[in-house]
């Protein structure tokens, strides 16, 4: 009003009514863009997961990621025929097949799933294998679950085939398997020192180098596979159990499944308490291991009343450590006695002996770790080729 005198408004006081405006017009633009844009990428998520899920599977070169379904399978094992058979187990059959396509010799374990326990057996073992990648470890190829021609459900586990067969074929082989090419079917005593090498840095590895360990809690011969060089792979994990939380000693709760393991080779307590534990699978390991060199299996008619494969040993050392190995063993070493290679062997042997019975002591505090096991094993194999017992 003029009667008062006042400057005029400056014009810069009108423009800053309008920048509100403006900046409420650019959220609401770019707001409005980034839902969009949001709603775009969550569409062809979409798409891209119906397409990967109507396209059939392709095939790969690497054997790990093969897709094999039940008539494959079906095939390459000629139907599953008996002939076929190589193995049959507390939860299903194995057979040998061959994969026409590329001629690739694989090991079908078919489970039985009208026995109980089969189906959790089957999950126990996938889970078990999913994450373990160790040499000594029978390779998975995959898992094949289906429906057969019968409309029956199917469930297979797929291996990697090991062609010398188990380890408890070659301890104590039937009349019909005891020659290999026109000889006899044995092993030398390097090869059992390897194969003892193998199996411990396998119960090593999934002891002591995984995130959650693993006890295999069924460890025996007739788990342990030979490849075509005499390596030894560890397989079953039919009965093992992943220790999910870390404790002092190492124990893992019982399933409701009750007692595991094999009779001759499952430690005293899994008969006695609800858990298994890293030192029930070394006293296997130490029964298998004195099974290896004395050629007796712990399920003996000898072995009654308190007599067992450990006290066997114990007794016996070290006065009749040859009245008590395997005679095919000593077979190799009748050349060497009397001489230093033949002194070598003997001590040697001695030593693998003390080994076994010391992993399988009645006590479980007492075991020995199966990483001192496996570092000793290694000290006697150098001096077995110090010796120039090389195979």
């Amino acid at each position: 009003m003029p009667k008062f005198h006042l400057p005029k408004c400056s014009p810069k006081n009108s423009g800053r009514k309008l920048i509100p405006k403006w900046k409420l017009a650019i959220s609401i633009f770019f707001g409005v863009l980034g839902i969009a844009l949001v709603l775009a990428l969550m569409y062809f998520g979409w798409l891209k997961k119906k397409k990967k899920r109507t396209e059939p599977a392709s095939s790969s070169k690497d054997d790990s990621s093969l897709n094999l379904s039940y008539g494959i399978l079906l095939k390459a094992t000629n139907g599953f025929s008996s002939s076929n058979l190589i193995g049959v187990g507390g939860f299903g059959s194995v057979y040998k097949g061959v994969l026409d396509e590329n001629g690739t010799v694989i090991a079908v374990k078919v489970l039985n799933l009208m026995l109980h326990g089969t189906m959790k057996s089957f999950v126990t073992e996938c889970e078990a294998l999913r994450n373990v990648r160790h040499r000594n470890l029978l390779k998975v190829l995959t898992v094949c679950s289906g429906i057969d021609y019968g409309g029956n459900e199917f469930k297979a586990l797929v291996y990697e085939f090991m062609v010398n067969g188990s380890l408890e074929g070659w301890l104590h082989p039937s009349q019909s398997l005891a020659t290999v090419d026109g000889n006899a079917q044995k092993l030398s005593l390097i090869q059992r020192i390897n194969i003892s090498i193998d199996v411990a840095s396998a119960l090593d590895y999934l002891h002591n180098h995984l995130q959650s360990p693993i006890i295999h809690c069924d460890l025996k011969p007739s788990n342990v596979l030979l490849d075509a060089e005499m390596v030894g792979h560890g397989v079953d994990f039919g009965l093992a159990k992943v220790v999910l939380e870390s404790t002092d000693d190492s124990k893992a709760k019982m399933s409701s499944a009750g007692l595991r393991g094999t009779v001759g080779y499952a430690p005293p307590e899994y008969g006695m308490e609800c858990v298994v534990s890293r030192e029930g699978d070394v006293y296997s390991y130490g029964i298998l291991l004195l099974e290896m060199f004395t050629g007796v299996s712990p399920t003996n008619e000898m072995f009654r009343e308190n007599l067992n494969l450990n006290k066997f040993v114990k007794e016996a050392l070290p006065e009749q450590l040859l009245e008590i190995t395997d005679p095919l063993l000593l077979q190799e070493m009748e050349s060497h006695i009397g001489t230093a290679r033949g002194d070598a062997a003997c001590e040697c042997l001695e030593m693998v002996y003390t080994i076994g019975v010391a992993c399988s002591v009645e006590a479980r505090r007492e075991r020995m770790n199966i990483t001192k096991v496996a570092a000793q094993l290694h000290f006697i194999r150098d001096k077995l080729r110090a010796a120039g017992l090389q195979g």
